[in-house]
């Protein structure tokens, strides 16, 4: 611990620099690890923006501290014996912040915003489960109404789905089905999540947004669970370099933190000895994207080349060393009910360099200089600077590295703007398919230009398929294409969730899917 204090002690000046004038400390301080991108629950892609918006915003159902789907908007909700149609009931008296009712309609429109062409929402697949939302997103249905969602009155929601699936509940919790208030949209247009034009209808409005500095949320009094809120109000503070981030919570200046990477690599041995460190498991994964519309990456061999070239092992121990698994498999242990995924590649030097030497690169020959890019936190450089160096050793090829704020990372991703670049994703519910099914083709979280029709036949397939053995090899097929056979993508490890809490901070539990609502959370 004098280890610790040391630091502390030696990094304090950071503290006291750029923290503008003193304001009344919030009930709960948080740290993310970046700045938020948006607020608007049908572009909201990444998990620090989620955080956010699952604070401003409720869908039919609500998480709570483990992670589970429970009623939310919703009070109940009644399931036909075929189990493809739900009818929820609205709650009596549900109102937006600005004192509108919440009606059944909010949802319709709400999800046909998300699932018209024109947001190009990333995430618009989480509502393909619905009769007709594939088919109307992808432009071959004009009229929303044959989509499977209709308000049957201002308190009934009836959706109607294209199969019976496990999650559809946990989907009716997940952010993007959340409703937003179209009259706000419409008046304020882009501008609209400004804390003072946002209107929402979940346990937080958002007082102040400073860009980069803070974002303040205080308790929503029209909520229909207010009473149940107990942190009154929370400052977010957007920090992405680990060392301060740390000092924060050390000097008492920030209560909460949870994002993997703000663990100071060359501390870990000494945090995981610490009261107020907790790691668990959940489902989430670190890989490399691949951009396969660029050459040479265009060529299944060489990215197969690049993910045999990776030590997996290696990484976790000398740079992560918090009990991560090495990942063979995009979908980690524990996805879905007893999902065992397919082998997957593993470091293999004399392959990795056949395969090159296949592709006209021999010993890494005549290869064109490529770019890897990464995030600005200290395990992300750590990592990057590894992964050169096996490439550089077993391929014999150069890498260029090139560090990315969070934005223009996400944004290089999107645009396909970029050779290889780091990549996570977690669990939006706890299902094989909320992995696979981002490899589709045109799925906004693809992000690598890869197109297999075969992939995207076995992932309908498992979405209308009911025997869980025969769903679960249509999976496994699928996913052995994606990270053996074609390897747009390179897994490295399976994630460990990390919280750094006071002992006295309740609600916050470690979760399979990394998801901590700040309703939930009280000083014990």
């Amino acid at each position: 611990m004098r280890d610790l204090c040391r630091i502390s002690f030696l990094c304090s000046v950071l503290l006291l620099l750029g923290c503008g004038k003193a304001r009344e400390r919030a009930d709960l301080i948080f740290i993310n690890s970046a700045e938020v991108e948006t607020l608007d629950p049908a572009l909201i892609t990444d998990q620090v923006s989620m955080r956010l918006g699952e604070s401003l915003f409720e869908g039919l159902c609500r998480l709570n501290d483990q992670g589970k789907a429970e009623p939310g908007m919703a009070e109940r909700w009644d399931v036909s014996e075929d189990k493809k149609r739900y009818t929820f009931h609205l709650r009596p008296a549900i109102n937006w912040s600005n004192g509108d009712p919440v009606t059944a309609q909010d949802f319709v429109h709400s999800w046909e915003r998300v699932l018209n062409p024109a947001t190009a929402a990333d995430y618009a697949p989480q509502l393909f489960p619905l009769l007709n939302a594939k088919a109307y997103n992808d432009g071959e249905i004009k009229d929303f109404a044959s989509v499977g969602v209709k308000a049957l009155d201002d308190r009934t929601l009836e959706c109607t789905l294209e199969n019976p699936i496990p999650y559809w509940i946990d989907l009716c919790a997940f952010l993007t089905l959340a409703p937003v208030h179209l009259p706000t949209i419409e008046k304020h247009g882009g501008a609209w999540i400004k804390p003072a034009n946002i209107v929402g209808n979940g346990p937080y409005l958002l007082e102040e947004w400073r860009i980069d500095e803070h974002m303040s949320l205080r308790k929503n009094p029209a909520y229909w669970d207010a009473a149940n809120v107990r942190m009154k109000t929370v400052d977010v503070l957007p920090i992405s370099e680990a060392n301060t981030a740390m000092n924060y919570f050390l000097t008492g200046q920030a209560d909460l933190m949870m994002d993997k990477g703000m663990v100071p690599v060359s501390l870990v041995p000494i945090l995981k000895k610490q009261e107020y460190f907790h790691t668990g498991p959940f489902l989430g994964t670190w890989f490399v994207r691949a951009n396969v519309t660029k050459a040479p990456f265009n060529d299944p061999r060489v990215r197969l080349a690049f993910s045999l070239a990776i030590n997996r092992n290696r990484i976790i121990k000398k740079i992560t060393q918090l009990g991560e698994q090495p990942a063979a498999s995009f979908t980690p242990p524990g996805a879905g009910e007893n999902y065992q995924p397919p082998p997957g590649p593993e470091f293999n030097p004399q392959r990795a360099r056949a395969l090159l030497a296949e592709a006209g690169f021999p010993e890494g020959k005549s290869f064109p200089r490529v770019e890897y890019l990464y995030l600005p936190l200290p395990i992300e450089r750590n990592i990057a600077v590894e992964l050169q160096s096996m490439w550089l050793e077993t391929l014999g090829v150069t890498v260029s590295l090139t560090k990315q704020e969070q934005k223009i990372w996400l944004s290089s991703m999107r645009e396909l703007s970029y050779d290889l670049c780091r990549s996570s994703w977690v669990g939006d519910y706890n299902d094989p398919n909320t992995f696979l099914e981002c490899f589709t083709i045109n799925n906004g979280n693809n992000r690598t230009g890869w197109k297999s029709p075969r992939y995207d036949e076995l992932i309908a397939a498992a979405a209308g398929e009911a025997d869980v053995i025969k769903r679960h090899g249509l999976f496994q097929e699928a996913e052995k294409i994606l990270v053996s056979d074609e390897a747009p993508i390179f897994p490295v490890y399976h994630y460990v969730g990390v919280q750094f809490r006071r002992d006295n901070l309740g609600g916050v539990q470690a979760n399979l899917i990394d998801d901590h609502p700040f309703r939930c959370m009280y000083w014990r």
